[in-house]
């Protein structure tokens, strides 16, 4: 018990803004998760207790990597878990606001990218290491780092269409279409059909449903493309950024903001607790 007050007061101390936004949104995200088991809708309170948990990502990463987030890469981070899981799935906020998964998926981007940036940035000044890495390296290294979380994620997202209907991958509405499979012909010759205000679907005992969405129903294609586009977007905004952090060697203080470093406590530093005083321990002589 000495030992999590301990840290908490030391949090406090260091990241008071951190702390004030983790407690806000973790009290929030506990009311939500119990009127949602009032409601008895357990899988909303099931991504109620997956938010709690990906709440605590940054502080384990920070221990066991022995790391330090900004404190903006960390609120924003905490920001990033809150809009996607309370207000975009359980609000349902990716209906209300068409531009809401635009956004997440542009910040998931920059984030990514930030992460993959950081931990060769950290190898890159280990002293241990015996190579070192451009800093056009780092930032094409952390691009793709970012674009293959963006892909891996769309993988997913089809994948969970597929197999269950959930449509994570957003429809879309057109209103005109160009298609080789509409060739009379048989041939490799797209048709092209335009200005679609509806669509009728036959079912196989013959029953017709008229869609009434106004145009031709697009089964996610647009919505991939448009995630992985602003996902481009933001993973090339903070590449950017890290090149030139790593040109100026820590003087961009715009760019220290979204960037981890090496942690001045040791990952092996004692706490105080019940059990006695911190044994001591030699000095730190990591580089700096």
């Amino acid at each position: 018990m000495m030992r999590h007050g301990h840290e908490f007061k030391e949090a406090w101390k260091s990241k008071r803004s951190v702390t004030i936004v983790y407690l806000l949104l973790r009290a929030s995200v506990i009311l939500v998760l119990v009127a949602q088991l009032f409601n008895l809708n357990f899988e909303n309170a099931f991504l109620c207790l997956l938010t709690l948990v990906l709440f605590l990502v940054p502080s384990i990463l920070e221990h066991r990597l022995n790391i330090e987030f900004p404190n903006t890469l960390e609120i924003i981070i905490l920001l990033f878990i809150y809009a996607a899981e309370i207000l975009g799935e359980i609000n349902a906020y990716y209906v209300t606001f068409p531009y809401w998964d635009t956004v997440l998926h542009t910040l998931n981007g920059f984030l990514c990218a930030a992460i993959g940036f950081s931990l060769l940035d950290l190898l890159n000044r280990e002293e241990q290491v015996k190579f070192s890495l451009s800093p056009l390296y780092l930032a094409v290294v952390a691009f793709c780092f970012s674009m293959t979380v963006g892909v891996v994620w769309e993988f997913f997202e089809c994948t969970m269409d597929h197999l269950f209907a959930l449509d994570m991958q957003k429809d879309t509405i057109v209103h005109s279409i160009g298609s080789i499979l509409l060739d009379p012909a048989g041939g490799n010759h797209p048709v092209s059909v335009k200005n679609i205000t509806d669509v009728i679907l036959v079912q196989a005992d013959g029953t017709q449903i008229r869609l009434g969405l106004g145009g031709y129903l697009d089964i996610g294609l647009l919505d991939t493309m448009e995630d992985l586009f602003v996902n481009f977007i933001g993973a090339l905004t903070f590449s950017i950024i890290g090149y030139f952090y790593v040109r100026s060697r820590g003087k961009n203080k715009f760019a220290k903001r979204f960037i981890p470093v090496v942690s001045t406590r040791r990952p092996d530093q004692a706490v105080p607790d019940a059990q006695g005083p911190e044994t001591e321990k030699e000095p730190d002589v990591r580089p700096q």
